[in-house]
């Protein structure tokens, strides 16, 4: 059967118990997608070749690094749309959890819109065990996250899926560090395509995590690698959320998101930030002010 979307990411190594358990959870719960997804997984981490081995799929492991070792965003997008021959490519965080509903985004998408990037909100779950895929999955686990997910702020996104012809040309960005995907929410604005919130009709679930994986055990935005990110992505003006979205999909059509508050401080925000990114001055003074409100509502 012809594929639909390649399913791709790049993860952390299987050594951590509890990395390890969320990250098989998310993986299999891509497989489970349909006949229409192939799943790739990118790197050379401590127990990937395994995992690949066990489940029957993919594994490119030529993936190009910076000098700390971390993987580079622009090779894992390279590595996976030379080796895919589907219309569409999906990345995702290595700790996501997918629902067949994503599928049907995909072939609504994919013919009523011409080029697009698909992202979403995110359900924050705590899994510790590895889950039971048999049949009925995916109802089992729509009902768990009903119960006790809790829905992420607009931020950054954990998925993108996109025409495999665009987003060609990604700067050297280092994955699992912010920034990254907040200038693809960019990318896609300045380039013309429609960036499209699928909040209201896919469940994109991340499993809770710390950050012990992480150098020091700090977030990731405490770190080194991510202020490159920011400089690399341009500044500031180059952070977009999902509050930048131009459509929303709900109820199978693509319709304008609505004015809510968060929306109107965002849009506030961006006009107040300099033409440059130059943190300074009374323009940035205001920007931040209404970030901060931003972030003060989003809790």
């Amino acid at each position: 059967m012809p594929k639909l979307i390649t399913i791709f990411s790049a993860p952390k190594p299987f050594t951590n118990p509890h990395i390890n358990v969320i990250q098989r959870n998310a993986i299999q719960s891509w497989i489970h997608l349909g006949e229409v997804v192939e799943v790739f997984l990118i790197g050379e981490e401590d127990g990937l070749a395994e995992v690949t081995q066990q489940y029957g799929i993919a594994h490119l492991p030529a993936v190009k690094r910076n000098e700390q070792g971390t993987p580079l965003v622009s090779s894992i997008f390279t590595l996976a749309r030379q080796a895919s021959n589907a219309p569409l490519l999906g990345y995702v965080n290595g700790d996501i959890l997918l629902l067949p509903d994503l599928i049907q985004a995909a072939r609504f998408l994919i013919h009523s819109t011409n080029r697009f990037l698909l992202i979403s909100q995110r359900w924050d779950l705590e899994v510790k065990e590895l889950l039971d895929f048999s049949k009925g999955w995916e109802e089992r686990l729509s009902v768990v996250v009903k119960q006790r997910g809790r829905l992420h702020p607009p931020a950054g996104s954990d998925l993108f899926v996109f025409r495999r012809e665009d987003f060609v040309d990604i700067p050297d960005f280092t994955i699992g560090r912010a920034g990254w995907d907040n200038w693809m929410i960019y990318h896609a604005c300045q380039s013309g395509l429609s960036v499209i919130d699928g909040t209201p009709s896919i469940t994109v679930i991340h499993q809770d995590h710390d950050y012990s994986h992480l150098p020091g055990g700090r977030p990731h935005y405490d770190l080194e690698e991510s202020e490159q990110n920011l400089n690399l992505a341009g500044g500031m003006r180059a952070m977009y959320y999902i509050l930048d979205s131009h459509y929303q999909l709900k109820n199978g059509k693509l319709v304008r998101p609505p004015l809510t508050t968060l929306r109107l401080l965002r849009k506030i925000e961006l006009a107040l930030l300099p033409p440059e990114d130059r943190r300074r001055g009374w323009r940035w003074w205001l920007a931040r002010r209404f970030r901060r409100a931003r972030r003060f509502r989003m809790g």
